[in-house]
């Protein structure tokens, strides 16, 4: 019977039941009525009868059976889709009452259950939508769910992340000081490790999960990389520290290091050598290369200082092109002395050697200022500062060299703080001069026009040189500034001379570098002549042998436009710098006017005469117009004279004067009344 399906079985059980009842009631039959002849044919009759209704009975139930069958397999198949996952489909109501309560349970449950799969789907997207990973545990701490994030960011499957232990995934140098309770109370940060054995810098935000089914309690963590925020926080210490150009330690690191070593050294009776590093005229390379070329220079120089130097140096860039490095000495007073002085002629060495940027060779020189501790200083900030002080008499020295630092030196560097602060207030207080020093035809000694020439008269200080601001006004950087200054106020008197003569002869301002370097520094010049009626012709231009030919590449075309409109152009200091003939052919110059420092003896030293009179037929070849500078006595306005010098100035003609006082002095020359000179005999 157990092999055999529902149907049959109950079929077999209505036919047994029908010959049970059709057999008693023919036995019965026939005992009451043994007698009767019809005896046979009555039980026949029965039997068949019985026969019959149970047929018809196994039938009705057979096909009773067949339809709850159906249904059922019907709903079994349903059920097993829903088992499945499928809730699509709807469950049919039943015509079986049998089965109708089971089919109308099941579709409550395939709702329910759609329901179920609709929040589980929204909450699976919501959680894969996340860029944070999040991981869900039991109160157990074993992982239960995860979303897609999570899995990226461990390098795990879901699969294999379910089922472990949330703190198994901490890196372990991390895990002692991991502690989910703190997490619950307030986010933190800890590092875990991939698949693959990476370790990841995250933070971490947990919450418990509420609820009274104890299958749904526990914890929910949200994981974040913070990799490249731990990446930036580096960036930012390390620049907090260090120069990103040179590498080396900045300022404030220096200083830090440097307060550390002095420190030490005191301790142990040492002593501590710094070295405070210039590079000599380093402006002139930004404004002549571009500052990535300045850039390049800085960062070559530092490589080759640390290359070079001592591996117990320590170098840092403090600011620009001012670089220290500090040696710590076991030597006494005097053998650090000479160990300084080795240091320093070594940086000297590195710095002066060419250097090649893209096609460029650049040439640099540096002045290096020597402070000994505890002899000079013993503590940071006097020490940088006398280092400091020291470096500045070496550019006064003439650059390119080392110098010790001596008690006297503060004042000296005091007062050129001083002078550079009250630089910036002296166009704004009107505390700039001009005065113009004549230029005479040595032929005739007459006045041909003059060379203005700047004066700074400081309040409550007197008159400054310039050859103490000009340096000054060139690394502030105002020097474009007063050098406008000065090309307006002077194009403004030669208006006012105009006015009073025809022809009060031409003027010549200096001109630096920087200045030329603007690119509205021709614009400017047009403007102011224009304002002030002024004449191009009637100006002159001066620049330097060494600043012309510092970038002569670039600086050629401006001379060329300047000259165009009509501008003369001079080279100013002529001899003390490197020019060659082929050179100087190449630029629009007017004028060559011969350095004082070769006319102050050319008159008596043979060499100085041959210096010059090699200028004069130099200029002469190039059909040049010469002048000498510094003629002091008639003797060397006669040299001059016969070496066949056409122009002069000097103190022989007289110093420099005012604007009016000049222009009294060529409106007495037009009349005649006042000769400048008397002719030679």
């Amino acid at each position: 019977m157990r092999g055999l399906g529902l149907k049959t079985r109950y079929v077999l059980i209505v036919l047994a039941i029908g010959l049970v009842l059709t057999t008693s009631v023919a036995l019965i039959i026939a005992v009451n009525e043994l007698r009767s002849n019809t005896l046979v044919t009555e039980i026949a009759w029965l039997i068949g009868t019985g026969l019959v209704l149970t047929l018809l009975g196994a039938w009705a139930t057979a096909r009773m059976i067949s339809r709850i069958d159906r249904g059922m397999a019907a709903l079994m198949t349903r059920a097993e889709r829903i088992g499945r996952g499928v809730y699509s489909d709807p469950i049919p109501r039943s015509d079986v009452p049998e089965i109708a309560p089971l089919a109308k349970a099941l579709e409550q449950m395939r709702q329910a259950l759609t329901g179920t799969a609709i929040s589980r789907n929204y909450l699976d997207t919501l959680l894969n939508s996340m860029s944070d990973a999040v991981l869900v545990t039991a109160p157990d701490g074993r992982i239960r769910t995860v979303n897609v994030a999570a899995c990226e960011l461990l390098g795990f499957e879901t699969g294999e992340l379910v089922g472990l232990e949330f703190e198994s995934l901490v890196a372990e140098p991390h895990r002692d000081a991991f502690a989910i309770e703190k997490l619950l109370a307030e986010p933190g940060e800890t590092v875990v490790r991939t698949v693959r054995g990476q370790t990841i810098p995250v933070s971490v935000s947990a919450s418990v999960i509420s609820s009274e089914d104890p299958g749904f309690q526990g914890n929910i963590f949200v994981l974040r990389d913070v990799t490249e925020r731990k990446r930036a926080e580096r960036r930012i210490r390390y620049l907090a520290r260090f120069d990103m150009l040179t590498k080396m330690p900045n300022r404030m690191q220096f200083q830090h290091l440097l307060h550390q070593a002095i420190t030490r050294c005191l301790r142990a009776d040492r002593g501590l050598l710094l070295l405070y590093i210039d590079v000599d005229n380093f402006k002139d390379v930004n404004d002549t290369f571009g500052h990535a070329t300045g850039d390049r220079v800085l960062e070559t120089m530092s490589e080759r200082l640390v290359r070079a130097l001592p591996k117990e140096s320590v170098l840092g860039r403090l600011a620009g092109d001012e670089i220290a490095v500090f040696v710590e000495s076991s030597a006494d007073a005097q053998g650090r002395r000479e160990q300084a002085s080795v240091l320093a002629r070594l940086v000297l060495n590195e710095v002066s050697r060419p250097l090649h940027v893209g096609e460029n060779e650049i040439e640099v020189t540096a002045s290096v200022g020597i402070a000994v501790a505890p002899d000079d200083a013993d503590n940071v900030i006097d020490l940088i500062r006398n280092a400091d002080a020291a470096m500045y008499h070496a550019k006064r020295g003439g650059r390119n060299c080392h110098v010790f630092y001596a008690p006297d030196m503060n004042a000296a560097a005091v007062e050129r703080l001083m002078l550079k602060s009250k630089l910036r207030r002296a166009l704004e207080r009107n505390e700039f001069l001009v005065r113009y020093q004549p230029k005479v035809d040595l032929a005739t000694s007459r006045v041909v026009g003059a060379e203005a020439l700047l004066r700074w008269r400081l309040t409550g200080h007197g008159d400054i040189a310039p050859s103490q601001f000009i340096p000054l006004a060139e690394e502030s950087h105002l020097i474009r500034d007063i050098g406008a200054w000065v090309l307006n106020q002077v194009c403004g008197d030669y208006a006012a001379w105009q006015k009073e003569i025809a022809d009060p002869g031409m003027v010549a301002i200096n001109l630096s570098l920087k200045e030329l370097s603007q690119a509205s520094f021709i614009p400017h010049c047009r403007s102011v002549f224009e304002k002030h009626g002024v004449s191009p012709s009637r100006v002159e231009l001066e620049i330097t042998e060494t600043t012309l030919m510092l970038d002569a590449e670039r600086t050629l075309p401006l001379l060329d436009e300047l000259r165009a409109m009509g501008v003369h152009l001079s080279i100013d200091d002529f001899g003390t710098g490197y020019s060659s003939l082929s050179a100087l052919q190449q630029f629009p110059i007017g004028t060559l006017k011969i350095d004082q420092s070769f006319v102050r003896n050319a008159a008596t030293d043979p060499d100085d005469a041959t210096i010059v009179r090699t200028i004069i037929e130099m200029g002469r070849s190039l059909d040049l117009q010469v002048l000498a500078e510094g003629i002091e006595t008639e003797e060397q306005r006669d040299f001059l004279l016969q070496s066949g010098c056409q122009f002069g100035q000097g103190r022989l003609f007289g110093h420099p004067v005012s604007a009016d006082e000049f222009l009294e002095l060529v409106l007495k020359q037009a009349t005649g009344e006042h000769p400048v000179l008397r002719l030679p005999a």
